[in-house]
């Protein structure tokens, strides 16, 4: 049950990859120029949206059927958006033409039949692609633009040499470390990497401002061949380490061109999801040292600070303590010296919910509560003497109340012999319905209420019911976001811990 309301974060996010939009635009608002208006880098980028040249740009599909539609669909943050649409003329050609200029970044064009093409655009956005419909990418040919020549040319040199890499690949994983031919089938798989890099690193040195090389070098894994033994063998937690610390090396946070292309939000996602283990302490760890990095980097700080909160919001995730997350993001972050892009009303409502959030996060004191019991006397959670107690807060209409308050009736006749107790806390209802609750359930435990909720205010926060927190001796909580069943397993963890 949802017991508070929770304060939205101005930031959208969906997912966009490489060989093209994964959905039909949707999400914000647009402007008569089909620009998203949920962020000031609207405003901020517009400057730089107003130096470039009108658009003409005309693509050239032999064999494309003509009267279909085709969109440019932009992205932004991770989220897609719709540029501009044409139809499709006569000998499958294309024109976009008009006054107001796109926002440099990468856009996709997208075709009838689920099919795409990708194209860079900046200051110049006048330019003129050729190609056929049974060979997109080979018979590409770009007149007018200098990043699109080059972004196909890299396109056309990884398709060929993706089957070289796979078949690497392949030997690689039947082979073992050590044998000879595995250090050899290495030594093939390193000169093609070589080749790739070399032939990046010239169009790099020979384009240095072109959102291409800015495009490009960004989205280059680190190139950590010293992580390896000299039987050909990954140091799996040296590269694991080293993969991380460079993971964003490439990244040019001052060129905010980048947040209008997918390497950046797919980027994140990587590096928070996958490269960071899924745990409150390590998220906390790597997140502050990803957007301390961004700081001074205005439209990238926003971006990051923004995402990581709401993907660690307690009710979007099923981590263990979420709220440790978004506690150190708020207090660090959202700040009124530093969340610029939002007023003292909004950054005053998250601080506080941060603040509801911070006495209960695991690993603190639990604290104390002093609730009134069905008797009216005051009972005291430090009261409890089990070296184990479970806080239980939950709601008498709460659905999955009724689902999982059976459950520890049962677990709490079994184990209240055995060291662990109970403190049920009732939280926004009545007294009538606390009272029959109590007794409909036969809950054997403390059952307490306080109808306004002082008692507990800033103690114990809970945003879904029910809500299981679990002490430990030291009256420390060991876990919370339990259900029933996990609670004795997390008993089990605590003891052996202690040896």
């Amino acid at each position: 049950m949802r017991l508070i309301l929770l304060f939205s974060l101005a930031v959208f996010i969906a997912a966009c990859g490489n060989d093209g939009p994964q959905q039909q635009p949707s999400g914000p608002a647009a402007d008569a120029g089909g620009y998203p208006q949920y962020s000031t880098t609207y405003l901020e980028n517009k400057k730089r949206k107003e130096q470039a040249e009108s658009p003409n740009i005309v693509v050239q599909i032999q064999g494309l059927a003509p009267g279909g539609l085709a969109q440019l669909i932009g992205t932004f943050e991770g989220n897609n958006y719709r540029a501009d649409s044409a139809q499709i003329g006569a000998n499958g050609q294309i024109v976009f033409k008009r006054q107001e200029a796109y926002f440099p970044g990468l856009l996709y064009l997208l075709l009838p039949g689920d099919l795409n093409l990708q194209m860079l655009v900046d200051l110049d956005q006048t330019f003129t692609m050729t190609t056929s419909l049974n060979n997109l990418l080979g018979d590409m040919k770009v007149d007018g633009s200098i990043d699109n020549q080059l972004l196909y040319d890299a396109l056309k040199f990884e398709e060929k040499q993706r089957p070289m890499l796979q078949g690497v690949a392949m030997k690689l994983s039947v082979s073992k470390p050590g044998n000879p031919d595995y250090l050899q089938i290495k030594a093939e798989q390193d000169k093609l990497v070589d080749e790739r890099k070399a032939f990046l690193d010239k169009i790099f040195k020979e384009n240095p401002n072109s959102i291409f090389t800015s495009y490009k070098r960004a989205g280059q894994n680190p190139d950590l061949r010293d992580c390896f033994k000299p039987d050909g063998s990954m140091d799996t937690a040296r590269y694991t380490y080293a993969y991380r610390a460079r993971f964003w090396d490439g990244m040019d946070f001052n060129d905010e061109r980048l947040l209008y292309t997918p390497v950046v939000s797919k980027m994140l996602e990587r590096y928070i999801t996958e490269l960071t283990p899924q745990n409150p302490d390590s998220i906390v760890k790597f997140a502050i040292r990803l957007v301390d990095r961004a700081e001074g980097k205005p439209e990238f700080f926003k971006y990051f600070a923004n995402w990581i909160v709401l993907k660690y919001d307690p009710k979007e995730t099923t981590l263990m303590d979420p709220q440790a997350v978004f506690v150190n993001m708020i207090e660090r972050y959202f700040t009124y010296q530093k969340a610029v892009w939002s007023d003292s009303a909004e950054v005053f409502a998250l601080q506080q919910r941060a603040f509801e959030m911070s006495a209960s996060l695991v690993g603190k004191k639990a604290p104390n509560v002093q609730v009134p019991g069905l008797d009216g006397k005051i009972y005291s959670l430090y009261d409890k003497k089990a070296p184990y107690v479970v806080v239980y807060m939950w709601n008498p209409d709460c659905e999955h109340c009724a689902e999982q308050t059976p459950k520890l009736v049962q677990l709490y006749n079994q184990m209240k012999d055995k060291g662990l107790d109970v403190y049920g806390i009732s939280v926004n209802t009545e007294d009538a319905k606390w009272r029959g609750a109590v007794k409909k359930y036969g809950m054997p435990w403390t059952s307490v209420f306080d109808p306004t909720n002082k008692s507990i205010y800033g103690k114990y926060y809970v945003d879904n019911t029910p809500e299981i927190y679990l002490l430990n001796p030291d009256r420390t909580i060991i876990a919370k976001n339990l259900q029933v069943d996990q609670i004795m397993t997390m008993v089990e963890r605590d003891k052996a811990k202690k040896g």
